[in-house]
């Protein structure tokens, strides 16, 4: 009886704790709808309008006038707090602006770029990270970023890969969801809560030849299969807002593509958040070849989903004509409104408008911390030949040269607006800091920075390697090289830094390379020269300290690539998830090096590959090494045999069997191995990170719900087909155990 009754009083608690937020929803849409009708056409497009303005006095006119829903790139918290002023107080409805700022990897504290946090493979590092960028900009008034970006990004060429989370849908799809959970907390309406932002809605990553803004084709089942899982998990995650993509794919631009923003987003995933355009992609769907002109523009935008206009303002100029001609219905206009104003709701704007939170929290010791955290769980050991590292008590003096050992500003990567080169550490400055009290630290630049083609400075470099006993060599891109709008063709290093690197190899002195880049370059000759080779996509604020500590033992590297590295630009796009074709490459296909003179047609074996490539990358997906060794042995399968409402139970065996301690990041694979249309060649579904001392071992487990081997199949049906199954679990996606099964209907 006592049983009984405690059961129901928990029962009871349950449902008071479910109705709480069931209530304030029902609260918020009262409060919109109420809102809403007292609003006249004018006062709507003016919730629909986001500017960044470029005059105070101008834009406080604008606000009075109730012609202002959002503004962005206002960092001044006495501004920001003037303006909301304004807007509460001065116009009509007394409706508060919603502040915006693109808040990527950090605000003041710049952790490693989206591609780097990726590179952790540890959602709870990234989601920190968010939390971070949030407490710091909330501090100043910004209550909503732009960000993440979950393109499955696949082409390197793409300078905008450096704001992505990698190639894996999975991959993107947590890293995104940990970045969503970091910038909004717990709750939006908490004041250091900023709304995120997924993006770009949707296929952007496909941009072809890798250049920005750039078509795509992408049919609605790969669509569905590698590009949207990322946007779906975001809708899951509850992410506040969703921003339109500048491409056009299958010649529709995303701002005004109703399949994706209504029938998918709306009507399938049941996303009642705001949907914005990206910068001016509304009136430039002028420029696409798809509108007549601004009004044509502002009608097909806001008649396929779109909310609000950043920036160019066709809506606010042409949308009072389009809906007294017709061409777009009030109801359109209230639903695009109602979604702003249930945002401001949530966010608690109209109840706390202004800006309370005290400044010291940027540059928190708490946020270094969390960024140093970050930036050495996203360093990839590449290479490490006869164990150069880490570097021991052995080696007395260091020679620290390259273009990017001091380099502050390069360091913070891209779309760091507010990052402070001041408050950098860079590699240098923490070598001489925290080490050099144990070795002597020798610096020559060599190159003055990335581009730099100027040899005069090499000699000075190879006479500092030759007085050391190792040599440290920081080359990379400048920030600059890497980001939206900063697409290459060649992905090699630029300026004279490979002869850099050759110059200090001839030395004869081992030579650790360190590649602080935005994206994955074509390193195959720098890495043959190398000793040993750490890649550190821009890793931020802390990047000296993480990088320092990793060179010398204190931390063991555990990144590990969350993009395939190419031999050469022409391999571009590359991924490991590819399909199989009817002629795969086997690995001993004959090299363009390898041919015979006067060799018949059919000699080299009519297989997909390069002939001057081959078929195989630098580096596979997941790939990283450690300073130990990690051993797996004893793959088992709980079942072979599984329903399609089953579970894939695995176990296997993890040893560290070196001398250091570590963490390896152990990855599941699947593959389908005959559908009804083609599938790839495996796909990761799952991973974990595991510590171990030196010497022990553990049973990692993984429990796969059958249902996540879904896709959509030939006739558009979305869901599992019975079949065979091909799993691995190993160190990255080239390699690892592997077990079969089968599932039954």
């Amino acid at each position: 009886m006592k049983k009984n009754i405690l059961y129901a009083i928990a029962l009871a608690v349950s449902f008071v704790g479910c109705s709480r937020p069931q209530d304030k929803r029902t609260e918020i849409e009262n409060k919109v709808e109420t809102l809403l009708h007292k609003m006249t056409l004018e006062e709507k497009l003016g919730q629909m309008n986001q500017l960044s303005p470029w005059n105070f006095e101008e834009l406080a006119d604008r606000v009075r006038k109730g012609e202002v829903g959002s503004i962005l790139n206002v960092v001044n918290s006495e501004e920001i707090n003037k303006i909301q002023n304004i807007a509460v107080e001065e116009s009509r409805l007394g409706i508060p602006i919603l502040v915006s700022r693109d808040v990527i990897h950090g605000y003041k504290t710049i952790f490693p770029i989206p591609l780097g946090q990726a590179a952790t493979f540890n959602p709870e590092v990234v989601e920190k990270g968010a939390r971070v960028a949030a407490v710091e900009a909330s501090a100043d008034g910004i209550r909503w970023t732009f960000a993440p970006m979950i393109d499955v990004s696949r082409d390197p060429r793409w300078g905008r890969i450096a704001e992505s989370c990698g190639e894996d849908p999975y991959l993107n799809a947590v890293m995104g969801t940990a970045m969503i959970k970091g910038f909004q907390g717990d709750s939006l309406n908490d004041p250091t809560a900023i709304a995120a932002c997924a993006k770009h809605f949707v296929a952007y990553g496909a941009s072809e030849g890798g250049k920005d803004y750039n078509s795509t084709f992408i049919p609605e089942r790969v669509l569905r299969n590698v590009y949207l899982p990322p946007f779906k998990a975001a809708v899951d995650a509850g992410c506040a807002t969703f921003m339109t993509s500048f491409n056009d794919n299958d010649g529709i631009p995303g701002t005004a593509n109703k399949f994706v923003l209504k029938d998918i987003l709306r009507d399938e995933w049941k996303f009642d958040g705001m949907v914005v355009t990206d910068w001016t992609s509304t009136a430039e769907m002028i420029n696409h070849g798809f509108c007549t002109d601004g009004k044509d523009a502002a009608e097909k935008s806001v008649n396929a989903g779109v909310d609000m206009e950043m920036v160019s303002e066709t809506f606010i100029k042409n949308l009072k004509q389009s809906v007294a001609e017709g061409k777009v219905s009030m109801e359109t206009i209230d639903n695009a409104v109602r979604n702003i104003l249930r945002l401001k709701f949530r966010l608690g704007l109209f109840e706390n408008p202004y800006i309370v939170t005290p400044q010291s929290v940027k540059y928190a010791e708490e946020h270094l911390l969390a960024a140093k955290t970050a930036a050495e769980q996203s360093v990839i050991l590449l290479k490490n030949d006869a164990q150069t590292l880490p570097l021991t008590d052995k080696v007395k003096t260091v020679a620290v040269v390259g273009p990017m050992a001091d380099a502050p500003y390069e360091q913070m990567g891209t779309w760091v607006f507010d990052g402070e080169k001041e408050h950098t550490q860079t590699p240098l400055k923490a070598i001489r800091e925290m080490y050099g009290d144990k070795v002597n630290v020798i610096f020559e630049q060599g190159l003055a920075y990335s581009r730099d083609k100027n040899t005069s400075g090499i000699a000075k470099a190879v006479n500092a390697a030759r007085r050391a006993d190792v040599v440290v060599c920081f080359v990379g891109e400048e920030s600059i090289l890497s980001g939206e709008a900063h697409s290459l063709a060649n992905l090699d290093l630029q300026g004279a830094q490979s002869q850099l690197i050759k110059s200090l190899a001839a030395t004869g002195k081992p030579v650790v390379t360190v590649v602080m880049a935005g994206r994955q370059l074509t390193i195959s000759d720098e890495v043959e020269a190398s000793d040993a080779v750490l890649y550190s996509f821009h890793p931020g604020t802390m990047g000296g300290p993480a990088i320092a500590d990793i060179l010398f033992g204190k931390v063991n590297p555990s990144g590990k690539t969350p993009v395939t590295f190419p031999r050469m630009t022409g391999q571009a796009p590359i991924y490991y998830a590819h399909n199989n074709t009817g002629r795969p490459a086997n690995p001993t296909e004959m090299l363009i090096d390898e041919i015979p003179v006067e060799a018949g047609q059919t000699s080299v074996g009519c297989r997909s590959f390069y002939l001057d490539a081959g078929n195989s990358p630098l580096f596979p997906f997941g790939y990283g090494l450690s300073y130990t060794n990690f051993e797996y042995s004893d793959l088992k399968l709980a079942s072979d045999k599984l329903t399609v409402d089953g579970e894939v139970n695995v176990s296997v065996n993890l040893k560290n069997a070196g001398k250091y301690d570590g963490t390896e990041v152990v990855q599941l694979y699947v593959q389908d191995k005959v559908g009804s249309v083609t599938r790839p060649v495996k796909e990761l579904k799952a991973f974990q990170r595991v510590e171990l001392k030196a010497g022990e071992s553990k049973t990692v487990t993984f429990s796969l719900p059958v249902s996540d081997l879904a896709f959509w199949r030939y006739d558009m049906s979305y869901g599992v087909e019975a079949g065979d199954f091909k799993l691995w679990v190993g160190t990255n996606s080239a390699e690892g155990l592997s077990a079969e099964f089968s599932v039954m209907n």
